[in-house]
């Protein structure tokens, strides 16, 4: 199969990442490390590759080469080799490939790295400049450590889905695997701090984060509620707990949500709506929050009276931030997603043109903003795609006595 060039370009232009994670944490990381100009080389079981190439449906693209959408959304500019990391051939090629890295990406449970013969101490002692990243779903150490790690199971254990839902009864998983996306950003992160501390010490670092702590993480004031507060969080739905009227309301065509978020804002939005602002049951935040059941049926009744669209242009005209509640495909057609960078468009080798869910961070220079250049962003590889490139490369070095 034709093997494409991988060209770097960005902050992390001429660091090298092996990842050998699969599933969507490690390799959620391993993107986000791409995105910002590493080469990034993707270590995969022969033949069966990482397991999001099964996953679906959906699927597209033709009978004899059906392609997961899943994988597509986590393996952007990403390189392809396929090793059996249990076989003297992959466990050479892994070898060869730490000597040359900057970063390895791992989130096996936790022991088994060690037993493929590759732990960290075995890793700090082929390259000691190695940036080590290894994500696990509970910690990698501690009475549960070991467990196996995944999204929804994270999502319940760490509390989240006690906070999510219409209601305390019915505790509800957030509509994507946050917990994955968390441990990749926090493992991303963790991984730049690490590079940044190599330039001065020269050694590099093993970074540790876990699908549990890092929904923790961002408990944020639902978790002080409790651990200064004292009051346990749960589920009520699309209103905010501690400030009111912020939520969802429903207008007579659609849903639109408001955030009213300081005294003199509620002030203006009474009035908009004709509600007496001085009203003692929602005179104050706290008296809000206090008869949030009395103050929403008061403003969706008056919203009810008027189209989504007119309420959004007459509560955005007096300063209130307000907006729709959109469906995917609305959002993937709105300008101000795409003019933000949000859908990377690649040419993939069987696909074609497609577009995928883009990066979140831009760059631009400060002393002229407009000057930003867009990214050239490579498609997922297909498996096994650059086996033989790859190993081109590391001949090249080991010919070089890099």
């Amino acid at each position: 199969m034709a093997e494409r060039e991988s060209t770097s370009q960005g902050p992390l232009s001429g660091i090298v990442v092996v990842d050998l994670s699969r599933a969507l944490a490690g390799p959620h990381a391993a993107m986000l490390l791409g995105d910002l100009g590493a080469r990034v080389i993707k270590v995969e079981q022969p033949a069966t590759g990482d397991d999001t190439r099964g996953w679906g449906p959906p699927f597209t693209g033709p009978e004899d080469e059906r392609i997961s959408t899943y994988f597509l959304s986590c393996n952007r500019n990403k390189e392809s080799v396929e090793l059996d990391l249990k076989s003297a051939d992959g466990a050479s090629v892994l070898t060869r490939l730490v000597r040359a890295a900057d970063v390895l990406v791992e989130n096996f449970r936790p022991g088994v790295l060690d037993r493929l013969g590759f732990s960290a101490e075995r890793l700090a002692e082929l390259n000691p400049r190695l940036v080590l990243c290894s994500i696990s779903g509970f910690g990698h150490d501690g009475p549960e450590g070991g467990r196996a790690g995944y999204d929804q199971i994270a999502q319940g254990e760490a509390g989240l889905m006690s906070l999510t839902g219409p209601g305390p009864e019915e505790p509800t998983k957030v509509g994507v695997p946050i917990g994955d996306l968390l441990a990749g950003m926090n493992g991303a992160y963790g991984v730049l701090s690490a590079l940044y501390e190599r330039e001065r010490t020269g050694r590099g670092r093993v970074v540790r984060t876990s699908l549990l702590s890092s929904i923790v993480g961002v408990h944020a004031f639902q978790g002080t509620r409790w651990t200064v507060g004292g009051e346990v969080p749960r589920a009520i739905g699309n209103h905010h707990p501690s400030i009111a009227p912020y939520g969802a309301y429903t207008c007579a065509d659609g849903m639109l949500q408001v955030a009213v978020a300081s005294q003199g804002q509620w002030s203006k939005f009474a009035g908009l709506l004709g509600i007496d602002a001085d009203d003692p049951r929602f005179a104050d935040n706290a008296s809000r929050v206090a008869n949030r059941p009395e103050l929403n049926e008061a403003v969706e009744a008056v919203l009810a009276a008027a189209p989504r669209d007119t309420w959004l242009e007459r509560i955005g005209a007096i300063g209130i931030p307000c907006g729709a509640v959109r469906t995917l495909d609305q959002v993937y057609e709105w300008d101000q997603v795409r003019s933000q960078g949000l859908v990377a468009e690649v040419e993939h080798p069987v696909l074609g043109p497609i577009e995928l869910p883009g990066p979140a961070v831009r760059f631009a220079d400060a002393g002229d903003p407009a000057a930003e250049t867009p990214p050239d962003h490579r498609p997922p590889p297909r498996l096994g795609e650059h086996n033989a490139s790859v190993r081109a490369w590391l001949d090249t070095l080991d010919g070089s006595g890099e």
